[in-house]
Protein backbone atom coordinates (compact mmCIF):
# COMPACT_ATOMS: atom_id res chain seq x y z
CA UNK A 1 0.00 0.00 0.00
CA UNK A 2 1.26 3.48 -0.84
CA UNK A 3 1.95 5.66 2.17
CA UNK A 4 -0.10 8.46 0.59
CA UNK A 5 -3.83 7.72 0.52
CA UNK A 6 -6.34 9.49 -1.71
CA UNK A 7 -8.71 11.68 0.28
CA UNK A 8 -11.42 13.94 -1.17
CA UNK A 9 -10.34 17.55 -1.29
CA UNK A 10 -12.35 20.25 0.44
CA UNK A 11 -11.52 23.68 -0.89
CA UNK A 12 -14.26 25.86 0.57
CA UNK A 13 -12.78 29.07 2.05
CA UNK A 14 -9.44 28.08 0.49
CA UNK A 15 -6.26 29.73 1.71
CA UNK A 16 -3.62 30.34 -0.96
CA UNK A 17 -0.80 28.70 0.99
CA UNK A 18 1.89 29.24 -1.66
CA UNK A 19 1.18 32.97 -1.67
CA UNK A 20 0.91 33.13 2.12
CA UNK A 21 4.27 31.42 2.57
CA UNK A 22 5.96 34.33 0.85
CA UNK A 23 5.25 36.28 4.04
CA UNK A 24 7.30 33.80 6.10
CA UNK A 25 11.00 33.95 5.14
CA UNK A 26 11.92 31.25 7.66
CA UNK A 27 9.84 28.73 5.73
CA UNK A 28 12.18 29.13 2.74
CA UNK A 29 15.33 28.14 4.58
CA UNK A 30 16.87 24.68 4.57
CA UNK A 31 17.87 22.51 7.53
CA UNK A 32 19.84 19.29 8.08
CA UNK A 33 22.02 19.02 4.99
CA UNK A 34 19.95 21.33 2.79
CA UNK A 35 16.59 19.66 3.43
CA UNK A 36 13.52 21.83 2.88
CA UNK A 37 12.11 22.94 6.24
CA UNK A 38 8.65 21.48 6.85
CA UNK A 39 7.40 23.13 9.99
CA UNK A 40 4.70 21.11 11.78
CA UNK A 41 5.18 22.43 15.32
CA UNK A 42 2.87 25.44 15.40
CA UNK A 43 1.09 24.11 18.48
CA UNK A 44 4.30 24.94 20.35
CA UNK A 45 4.89 28.26 18.61
CA UNK A 46 3.88 29.66 15.23
CA UNK A 47 6.12 31.33 12.71
CA UNK A 48 5.87 35.11 12.22
CA UNK A 49 4.93 36.85 8.95
CA UNK A 50 6.69 39.92 7.62
CA UNK A 51 3.71 42.09 8.57
CA UNK A 52 4.31 41.28 12.24
CA UNK A 53 8.08 41.70 12.04
CA UNK A 54 7.70 44.99 10.15
CA UNK A 55 5.18 46.35 12.65
CA UNK A 56 7.54 45.76 15.57
CA UNK A 57 10.51 47.15 13.69
CA UNK A 58 8.59 50.23 12.57
CA UNK A 59 7.53 50.93 16.15
CA UNK A 60 11.14 50.85 17.34
CA UNK A 61 12.31 52.93 14.38
CA UNK A 62 9.72 55.69 14.73
CA UNK A 63 7.85 55.80 18.06
CA UNK A 64 9.76 54.01 20.80
CA UNK A 65 9.13 55.62 24.20
CA UNK A 66 7.75 54.85 27.65
CA UNK A 67 3.96 54.77 27.47
CA UNK A 68 1.40 56.55 29.67
CA UNK A 69 3.94 58.88 31.26
CA UNK A 70 5.82 61.22 28.96
CA UNK A 71 4.49 64.55 27.75
CA UNK A 72 6.46 64.52 24.50
CA UNK A 73 5.32 63.42 21.04
CA UNK A 74 7.11 60.06 21.03
CA UNK A 75 5.44 59.12 24.32
CA UNK A 76 2.06 60.11 22.94
CA UNK A 77 2.64 58.02 19.81
CA UNK A 78 3.85 55.04 21.82
CA UNK A 79 0.83 55.23 24.11
CA UNK A 80 -1.50 55.45 21.14
CA UNK A 81 0.21 52.45 19.54
CA UNK A 82 -0.03 50.42 22.76
CA UNK A 83 -3.63 51.21 23.65
CA UNK A 84 -4.68 51.05 20.00
CA UNK A 85 -3.19 47.57 19.85
CA UNK A 86 -5.09 46.60 22.99
CA UNK A 87 -8.34 47.67 21.36
CA UNK A 88 -7.49 45.82 18.12
CA UNK A 89 -6.57 42.58 19.90
CA UNK A 90 -9.65 42.78 22.11
CA UNK A 91 -11.84 43.25 19.03
CA UNK A 92 -10.34 40.10 17.53
CA UNK A 93 -12.14 38.08 20.22
CA UNK A 94 -15.20 40.33 20.48
CA UNK A 95 -14.09 42.09 23.68
CA UNK A 96 -13.77 45.65 24.95
CA UNK A 97 -10.28 47.08 25.36
CA UNK A 98 -10.69 47.70 29.10
CA UNK A 99 -11.34 43.98 29.64
CA UNK A 100 -8.01 42.87 28.15
CA UNK A 101 -4.92 42.51 30.35
CA UNK A 102 -1.51 41.99 28.78
CA UNK A 103 0.80 39.42 30.36
CA UNK A 104 4.00 37.68 29.26
CA UNK A 105 2.16 34.58 28.09
CA UNK A 106 -0.91 32.45 28.82
CA UNK A 107 0.91 30.75 31.69
CA UNK A 108 1.20 34.10 33.43
CA UNK A 109 -2.45 34.86 32.64
CA UNK A 110 -3.55 31.65 34.34
CA UNK A 111 -1.23 32.27 37.26
CA UNK A 112 -2.73 35.74 37.64
CA UNK A 113 -6.15 34.15 38.06
CA UNK A 114 -4.90 31.53 40.49
CA UNK A 115 -2.95 34.09 42.55
CA UNK A 116 -6.11 36.15 42.97
CA UNK A 117 -7.65 33.33 45.00
CA UNK A 118 -4.69 32.54 47.23
CA UNK A 119 -3.87 36.22 47.80
CA UNK A 120 -7.47 37.22 48.52
CA UNK A 121 -7.88 34.27 50.86
CA UNK A 122 -4.72 35.29 52.75
CA UNK A 123 -5.99 38.85 53.09
CA UNK A 124 -9.35 37.63 54.35
CA UNK A 125 -7.70 35.50 57.04
CA UNK A 126 -5.53 38.37 58.27
CA UNK A 127 -8.16 41.09 57.94
CA UNK A 128 -6.08 43.06 55.42
CA UNK A 129 -7.89 45.42 53.02
CA UNK A 130 -9.03 43.86 49.75
CA UNK A 131 -11.08 44.98 46.74
CA UNK A 132 -14.84 45.33 46.98
CA UNK A 133 -16.66 42.29 45.68
CA UNK A 134 -13.76 39.94 46.38
CA UNK A 135 -15.70 37.67 48.77
CA UNK A 136 -16.24 35.15 45.97
CA UNK A 137 -12.45 34.81 45.66
CA UNK A 138 -12.02 33.67 49.26
CA UNK A 139 -11.62 29.90 49.46
CA UNK A 140 -10.48 27.43 52.08
CA UNK A 141 -10.93 23.93 53.47
CA UNK A 142 -14.12 22.34 52.21
CA UNK A 143 -14.07 24.31 48.96
CA UNK A 144 -13.21 22.63 45.65
CA UNK A 145 -11.53 23.57 42.37
CA UNK A 146 -12.42 21.51 39.31
CA UNK A 147 -10.12 21.08 36.31
CA UNK A 148 -9.69 18.24 33.78
CA UNK A 149 -7.23 15.43 33.31
CA UNK A 150 -6.22 16.81 29.90
CA UNK A 151 -4.89 20.15 31.16
CA UNK A 152 -1.57 21.62 30.12
CA UNK A 153 0.64 22.02 33.18
CA UNK A 154 -0.01 25.77 33.03
CA UNK A 155 -3.64 25.14 33.99
CA UNK A 156 -2.87 22.42 36.51
CA UNK A 157 0.08 23.41 38.68
CA UNK A 158 -1.21 26.92 39.59
CA UNK A 159 -4.42 25.35 40.94
CA UNK A 160 -2.44 22.70 42.82
CA UNK A 161 -0.60 25.58 44.46
CA UNK A 162 -3.83 27.39 45.36
CA UNK A 163 -5.16 24.25 47.01
CA UNK A 164 -1.90 23.71 48.90
CA UNK A 165 -2.02 27.28 50.23
CA UNK A 166 -5.73 27.50 51.06
CA UNK A 167 -6.71 23.97 52.02
CA UNK A 168 -9.17 23.66 49.14
CA UNK A 169 -9.49 20.35 47.29
CA UNK A 170 -8.52 19.84 43.65
CA UNK A 171 -10.79 17.59 41.58
CA UNK A 172 -10.76 16.75 37.89
CA UNK A 173 -12.90 15.43 35.06
CA UNK A 174 -11.24 12.20 33.85
CA UNK A 175 -10.34 11.28 30.28
CA UNK A 176 -11.95 8.55 28.24
CA UNK A 177 -9.67 6.11 26.33
CA UNK A 178 -10.23 8.07 23.08
CA UNK A 179 -8.98 11.32 24.61
CA UNK A 180 -12.26 13.07 25.38
CA UNK A 181 -13.67 14.27 28.70
CA UNK A 182 -15.92 11.87 30.59
CA UNK A 183 -18.68 14.44 30.97
CA UNK A 184 -20.95 11.80 32.45
CA UNK A 185 -18.97 12.39 35.66
CA UNK A 186 -19.73 16.12 35.66
CA UNK A 187 -22.89 15.98 37.84
CA UNK A 188 -21.02 14.23 40.67
CA UNK A 189 -17.91 16.42 40.36
CA UNK A 190 -19.75 19.74 40.30
CA UNK A 191 -21.23 20.46 43.71
CA UNK A 192 -22.21 23.39 45.88
CA UNK A 193 -18.60 23.33 47.15
CA UNK A 194 -17.12 23.97 43.67
CA UNK A 195 -15.70 27.51 43.57
CA UNK A 196 -13.67 27.41 40.34
CA UNK A 197 -13.92 25.42 37.11
CA UNK A 198 -10.87 25.94 34.87
CA UNK A 199 -10.40 23.91 31.71
CA UNK A 200 -8.84 23.84 28.26
CA UNK A 201 -10.84 24.71 25.14
CA UNK A 202 -8.74 22.59 22.76
CA UNK A 203 -6.22 20.04 23.99
CA UNK A 204 -2.62 20.67 22.98
CA UNK A 205 -1.92 16.95 23.32
CA UNK A 206 -4.73 15.23 21.41
CA UNK A 207 -6.60 18.09 19.74
CA UNK A 208 -9.94 17.45 21.48
CA UNK A 209 -12.27 20.45 21.40
CA UNK A 210 -14.32 20.60 24.58
CA UNK A 211 -17.97 21.75 24.74
CA UNK A 212 -17.31 25.04 26.50
CA UNK A 213 -20.89 26.27 26.79
CA UNK A 214 -22.13 22.97 28.23
CA UNK A 215 -19.43 22.86 30.91
CA UNK A 216 -19.73 26.58 31.66
CA UNK A 217 -23.51 26.35 32.04
CA UNK A 218 -23.21 23.48 34.52
CA UNK A 219 -20.52 25.36 36.47
CA UNK A 220 -22.60 28.51 36.68
CA UNK A 221 -25.55 26.50 37.99
CA UNK A 222 -23.52 25.80 41.14
CA UNK A 223 -22.16 29.38 41.35
CA UNK A 224 -18.58 28.65 40.30
CA UNK A 225 -16.19 30.92 38.45
CA UNK A 226 -15.40 29.58 34.96
CA UNK A 227 -11.98 30.04 33.33
CA UNK A 228 -10.82 28.89 29.89
CA UNK A 229 -7.36 28.09 28.53
CA UNK A 230 -7.78 29.09 24.87
CA UNK A 231 -4.15 28.85 23.72
CA UNK A 232 -5.02 26.24 21.10
CA UNK A 233 -8.36 27.73 20.04
CA UNK A 234 -7.98 31.50 19.61
CA UNK A 235 -5.33 31.01 16.85
CA UNK A 236 -7.38 28.39 15.02
CA UNK A 237 -11.10 29.19 15.05
CA UNK A 238 -13.48 32.16 15.35
CA UNK A 239 -13.84 33.11 19.02
CA UNK A 240 -16.21 35.59 20.64
CA UNK A 241 -15.52 35.61 24.36
CA UNK A 242 -18.98 36.96 25.10
CA UNK A 243 -20.60 33.83 23.65
CA UNK A 244 -18.58 31.30 25.64
CA UNK A 245 -20.32 31.80 28.98
CA UNK A 246 -17.05 32.00 30.92
CA UNK A 247 -15.54 34.57 33.28
CA UNK A 248 -11.99 34.63 31.89
CA UNK A 249 -10.07 33.48 28.81
CA UNK A 250 -6.27 33.14 28.55
CA UNK A 251 -4.17 32.82 25.40
CA UNK A 252 -0.70 33.56 23.99
CA UNK A 253 0.38 35.79 21.12
CA UNK A 254 3.21 33.60 19.88
CA UNK A 255 0.85 30.77 18.87
CA UNK A 256 -1.21 33.03 16.56
CA UNK A 257 1.52 34.47 14.28
CA UNK A 258 2.42 37.08 16.91
CA UNK A 259 5.59 37.78 18.90
CA UNK A 260 6.85 35.93 21.92
CA UNK A 261 6.69 37.73 25.24
CA UNK A 262 3.02 38.72 25.19
CA UNK A 263 -0.03 36.92 26.50
CA UNK A 264 -3.63 37.96 26.95
CA UNK A 265 -6.20 37.65 29.68
CA UNK A 266 -9.78 38.64 28.98
CA UNK A 267 -12.10 38.73 31.97
CA UNK A 268 -15.50 40.07 32.92
CA UNK A 269 -15.75 43.40 34.67
CA UNK A 270 -16.95 41.67 37.84
CA UNK A 271 -13.86 39.48 38.01
CA UNK A 272 -11.35 42.18 37.04
CA UNK A 273 -12.57 44.59 39.70
CA UNK A 274 -12.65 41.83 42.33
CA UNK A 275 -9.04 40.68 41.84
CA UNK A 276 -6.09 42.18 43.75
CA UNK A 277 -2.92 43.17 41.87
CA UNK A 278 -0.68 40.36 40.71
CA UNK A 279 2.58 42.35 40.58
CA UNK A 280 2.95 45.76 42.18
CA UNK A 281 5.09 48.78 41.36
CA UNK A 282 4.91 51.60 38.84
CA UNK A 283 2.06 52.17 36.38
CA UNK A 284 -0.55 50.16 38.34
CA UNK A 285 -1.14 52.68 41.09
CA UNK A 286 -3.68 55.41 41.77
CA UNK A 287 -2.27 57.18 44.87
CA UNK A 288 0.99 56.39 46.69
CA UNK A 289 2.05 57.60 50.14
CA UNK A 290 4.73 56.28 52.44
CA UNK A 291 2.04 54.59 54.51
CA UNK A 292 -0.10 52.94 51.83
CA UNK A 293 -1.12 52.89 48.17
CA UNK A 294 -4.29 52.54 46.16
CA UNK A 295 -4.47 50.83 42.80
CA UNK A 296 -5.60 51.80 39.33
CA UNK A 297 -8.65 50.35 37.64
CA UNK A 298 -8.20 47.34 35.39
CA UNK A 299 -6.47 46.62 33.12
CA UNK A 300 -3.66 48.88 34.40
CA UNK A 301 -4.00 47.34 37.86
CA UNK A 302 -2.40 44.17 36.47
CA UNK A 303 0.30 45.73 34.28
CA UNK A 304 3.03 46.94 36.61
CA UNK A 305 6.23 48.32 35.13
CA UNK A 306 7.12 49.08 31.54
CA UNK A 307 4.77 47.07 29.32
CA UNK A 308 5.50 45.04 26.17
CA UNK A 309 4.62 47.78 23.70
CA UNK A 310 6.39 46.44 20.62
CA UNK A 311 4.95 42.97 21.21
CA UNK A 312 1.44 44.41 21.47
CA UNK A 313 1.97 46.23 18.19
CA UNK A 314 3.20 43.01 16.61
CA UNK A 315 0.26 41.00 17.96
CA UNK A 316 -2.14 43.60 16.61
CA UNK A 317 -0.59 43.10 13.17
CA UNK A 318 -0.99 39.32 13.58
CA UNK A 319 -4.70 39.85 14.23
CA UNK A 320 -4.87 41.82 10.98
CA UNK A 321 -3.24 38.94 9.09
CA UNK A 322 -5.61 36.37 10.55
CA UNK A 323 -8.65 38.54 9.95
CA UNK A 324 -7.56 39.06 6.35
CA UNK A 325 -7.40 35.29 5.92
CA UNK A 326 -10.70 34.97 7.79
CA UNK A 327 -10.96 32.78 10.87
CA UNK A 328 -13.65 30.67 9.22
CA UNK A 329 -11.16 30.00 6.42
CA UNK A 330 -8.43 29.21 8.94
CA UNK A 331 -10.67 26.68 10.68
CA UNK A 332 -11.75 25.12 7.37
CA UNK A 333 -8.14 24.88 6.14
CA UNK A 334 -7.01 23.16 9.33
CA UNK A 335 -10.01 20.81 9.28
CA UNK A 336 -8.98 19.71 5.78
CA UNK A 337 -5.36 19.14 6.82
CA UNK A 338 -6.48 17.28 9.95
CA UNK A 339 -8.77 14.94 8.01
CA UNK A 340 -6.06 14.34 5.43
CA UNK A 341 -3.37 13.66 8.04
CA UNK A 342 -5.57 11.30 10.06
CA UNK A 343 -6.39 9.32 6.91
CA UNK A 344 -2.71 8.99 5.99
CA UNK A 345 -1.71 7.95 9.51
CA UNK A 346 -4.42 5.30 9.50
CA UNK A 347 -2.68 3.68 6.54
CA UNK A 348 0.69 3.27 8.27
CA UNK A 349 1.61 -0.04 9.90
CA UNK A 350 2.64 0.27 13.56
CA UNK A 351 1.44 3.86 13.96
CA UNK A 352 -1.35 4.70 16.40
CA UNK A 353 -3.02 8.06 16.85
CA UNK A 354 -3.45 8.98 20.52
CA UNK A 355 -6.80 10.67 21.08
CA UNK A 356 -9.74 11.21 18.75
CA UNK A 357 -9.38 9.34 15.46
CA UNK A 358 -12.13 11.35 13.76
CA UNK A 359 -12.36 15.07 12.95
CA UNK A 360 -15.49 15.57 15.08
CA UNK A 361 -14.81 18.18 17.77
CA UNK A 362 -11.04 18.01 17.30
CA UNK A 363 -8.36 20.38 16.10
CA UNK A 364 -5.14 19.98 14.15
CA UNK A 365 -2.84 18.89 16.99
CA UNK A 366 -2.31 15.18 16.31
CA UNK A 367 -0.29 13.03 18.70
CA UNK A 368 0.77 9.50 17.80
CA UNK A 369 3.08 6.68 18.82
CA UNK A 370 5.12 4.34 16.66
CA UNK A 371 5.24 0.74 17.86
CA UNK A 372 8.69 -0.17 19.18
CA UNK A 373 10.20 3.29 18.67
CA UNK A 374 10.51 5.99 21.34
CA UNK A 375 8.93 9.33 20.37
CA UNK A 376 12.27 11.11 20.73
CA UNK A 377 13.79 8.74 18.17
CA UNK A 378 10.81 9.33 15.87
CA UNK A 379 11.33 13.08 16.17
CA UNK A 380 15.04 12.79 15.49
CA UNK A 381 14.50 10.78 12.31
CA UNK A 382 11.84 13.21 11.09
CA UNK A 383 14.17 16.10 11.88
CA UNK A 384 16.86 14.48 9.72
CA UNK A 385 14.38 14.81 6.85
CA UNK A 386 13.75 18.49 7.61
CA UNK A 387 10.42 17.91 9.37
CA UNK A 388 9.94 19.80 12.64
CA UNK A 389 7.59 18.11 15.12
CA UNK A 390 7.11 18.04 18.87
CA UNK A 391 8.06 15.08 21.09
CA UNK A 392 7.58 14.32 24.78
CA UNK A 393 4.64 14.54 27.16
CA UNK A 394 3.56 17.87 25.59
CA UNK A 395 3.38 19.54 29.05
CA UNK A 396 0.41 17.27 29.77
CA UNK A 397 1.98 14.49 31.78
CA UNK A 398 -1.16 13.36 33.63
CA UNK A 399 -3.06 13.12 30.33
CA UNK A 400 -0.31 10.96 28.84
CA UNK A 401 -0.52 8.65 31.84
CA UNK A 402 -4.30 8.47 31.57
CA UNK A 403 -3.99 7.50 27.90
CA UNK A 404 -1.33 4.89 28.63
CA UNK A 405 1.62 6.50 26.86
CA UNK A 406 4.82 7.88 28.42
CA UNK A 407 5.18 10.40 25.59
CA UNK A 408 4.06 11.09 22.04
CA UNK A 409 5.18 12.62 18.79
CA UNK A 410 2.93 15.48 17.73
CA UNK A 411 2.29 17.37 14.52
CA UNK A 412 0.36 20.63 14.58
CA UNK A 413 -0.06 22.19 11.12
CA UNK A 414 -1.25 25.76 10.64
CA UNK A 415 -2.24 28.22 7.94
CA UNK A 416 1.10 28.08 6.09
CA UNK A 417 1.02 24.28 5.73
CA UNK A 418 -0.62 22.31 2.93
CA UNK A 419 -1.14 18.70 1.92
CA UNK A 420 2.33 18.50 0.42
CA UNK A 421 3.75 19.04 3.91
CA UNK A 422 1.60 16.21 5.24
CA UNK A 423 2.72 14.00 2.32
CA UNK A 424 6.39 14.63 3.11
CA UNK A 425 5.77 13.90 6.79
CA UNK A 426 3.96 10.64 6.01
CA UNK A 427 6.68 9.47 3.62
CA UNK A 428 9.33 10.09 6.29
CA UNK A 429 7.28 8.51 9.05
CA UNK A 430 6.60 5.44 6.92
CA UNK A 431 10.32 4.65 7.01
CA UNK A 432 10.88 5.12 10.75
CA UNK A 433 10.18 1.53 11.82
CA UNK A 434 12.46 0.24 9.08
CA UNK A 435 15.36 2.17 10.56
CA UNK A 436 14.94 0.13 13.74
CA UNK A 437 14.53 -3.19 11.96
CA UNK A 438 10.73 -3.43 12.03
CA UNK A 439 8.94 -4.45 8.85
Amino acid sequence: MSAIQQVPTSRDHAIDVARLREQFPILHRTVRDEQRLIYLDSGATSQKPLAVLDAERDYYLTSNAAVHRGAHQLAEEATEAYEGSRARIAAFVGARAEQLVFTRNATESLNLLAYAFSNTSDKARTGAPRPDGSDRLVIGPGDEILITEMEHHANLIPWQEVCAKTGATLRWIPLTPDGRLDLGRLPELLTSRTRVVSFVHQSNLVGTINPVREIARAARDVGAWVFLDACQSVPHMPIDVNELGVDAVAWSGHKMLGPTGIGCLWATDELLYSMPPFISGGSMIEVVTMEASTFADPPKRFEAGVPMVAQAVGLSAACDVLDTLGMDAVAAHEADLTAYALAQLDGLVGVRVVGPASTEMRGSAISFVVEGVHPHDVGQILDSRGIAVRVGHQCAWPACRALGVPATTRISPYVYNDRSDIDAFIEALDGVRGVFGFH
